[in-house]
């Protein structure tokens, strides 16, 4: 017995020197294998939300032709996030008949309609030149090898050889755009000739631009109205509250998404679909998104009794509050981080136009029990308040003077930069340093 025991005994020796000579191999063999970098991946650098384009009978004009042939159209974005290579996204989602979308291209702009003719690269789909883009569609084009830093103004330009009714735009650009006639996609500097180029500040088609990155990058969108559009920041300018706050995430590698849209409504339609109709295209469908801002609510409080909605009732508190509540749920059920942005005063807004009965104290009243919902209800992951920002100390009701573009509801670009440096962007995405 002894000796059989002692023959097991150095067996199981045996068995384990080799077992653990297999393991110490093994793990040799692992640490040789070299680290695998993470994948690039795709983010939302720049976008514009679609809009349907409505009647001649609207109170505003569109500022873009009914139909476009044989033309060119140019238009000028800053980007947030650089990159090597992007892709762009163009949508026919109100459309109800295809597009036919010819030469386009991509470069850095230089000055005005001018782009730098050395970087200019031609966009393909599906790695042909002509694409088609189907009713109620976007589409998007093949990676476009390009290196580009981060804040810089690119120029995106495509021809239309076909007939084009123009049903899909973002109308108020607050950059100049030009129509051409032909196709001058390539062209270096667009030939301006006087009665056959039409500049606007619409944004016929274009919806997106991504960038494809290398190190994790992620993306704030921030869905709201003119305030977020920008509505009188200076033309060209990029001084929109969200591209200040853009310039200050972009060496966090962090985008800003700008989803304002001019008459936006967070309960009902306008100039663009309610914020729940839209919130999965412009907001939960860009790539990279981590955090969304959302500041919406005062033309649902304002517009109804106004020439935008004689008729229509002006809703209720719960109303509001229920639409916040859903939005904020559905946010929150693709994993990211919602914000509330509290409604900035707007005491005597818009004087000597037809809209000069946008304020009403009952309106205010509505506002500021909004504005005490968004702060104290517990909705949302954090709160960011403009109205304690941009309002007069001396005169609540009304933004400051310093703030104030000058029709009483917008802030100019120094209140929007206001806005922009009083954002906590630890609040926005808790793993950053805390940077004010």
């Amino acid at each position: 017995m002894n000796f059989e025991f002692t023959n097991m005994l150095n067996h199981a020796k045996s068995f384990l020197t080799a077992v653990s000579k297999a393991i110490l191999i093994l793990g040799i063999a692992v640490l040789a294998i070299p680290a695998v970098a993470a994948a690039p991946s795709w983010v939302a650098t720049w976008a514009a939300s679609p809009q349907p384009v409505w009647g001649t009978d609207f109170l505003f004009p569109t500022n873009l032709p009914t139909v476009l042939h044989d033309q060119t159209v140019r238009q000028v974005a800053r980007i947030s996030l650089g990159g090597e290579r992007f892709r762009i996204v163009l949508s026919n989602a109100y459309g109800n008949q295809p597009i036919t979308v010819g030469k386009t291209t991509l470069a850095p702009t230089e000055k005005g309609s001018a782009i730098a003719a050395d970087s200019l690269r031609t966009v393909t789909f599906a790695g042909r030149e002509t694409a088609t883009i189907l009713p109620g569609a976007s589409l998007f084009s093949d990676p476009v090898a390009l290196p580009i830093p981060a804040l810089t103004q690119v120029t995106v330009s495509f021809h239309l050889p076909n007939a084009t009714p123009i049903s899909t735009f973002h109308w108020d650009g607050r950059q100049t755009g030009w129509i051409v006639p032909g196709d001058q996609s390539t062209a270096p500097a667009l030939k301006l000739k006087e009665g056959s180029v039409q500049s606007t500040t619409a944004r016929p088609l274009l919806a997106g631009i991504q960038v494809e990155t290398k190190q994790a990058a992620r993306a704030i969108v921030v869905i709201g109205d003119s305030i977020t559009d920008g509505a009188t920041a200076s033309l060209d300018q990029d001084h929109r509250w969200p591209d200040f706050l853009a310039t200050r995430l972009a060496p966090h590698n962090v985008a800003v998404i700008n989803a304002g849209i001019s008459g936006a409504r967070l309960l009902s339609d306008g100039m663009g679909a309610n914020a729940l109709a839209r919130l999965d295209r412009d907001v939960l469908a860009q790539p990279g998104a981590q955090s969304v801002i959302v500041m919406l609510g005062i033309n649902d409080i304002s517009w109804p009794g106004t020439a935008f909605a004689p008729h229509s009732p002006r809703p209720t508190l719960d109303a509001l509050t229920a639409g916040y509540r859903q939005l904020a749920e559905q946010v929150r059920a693709r994993g990211l981080r919602v914000i509330g942005a509290t409604l900035t005063p707007f005491e005597g807004a818009l004087p000597g136009t037809p809209l000069d009965n946008y304020y009403q104290p009952a309106k205010d009243a509505l506002r500021q029990q909004v504005n005490d919902w968004i702060r104290h209800s517990g909705a949302f992951d954090a709160v960011i308040d403009f109205d304690a920002v941009l309002r007069n100390p001396a005169h609540p009701a009304r933004l400051a003077a310093r703030f104030d573009s000058g029709d009483r509801l917008h802030p100019g670009d120094e209140g929007n930069r206001a806005m922009a440096e009083a954002v906590d962007l630890k609040a926005l995405l808790p793993d950053l340093a805390a940077s004010r």
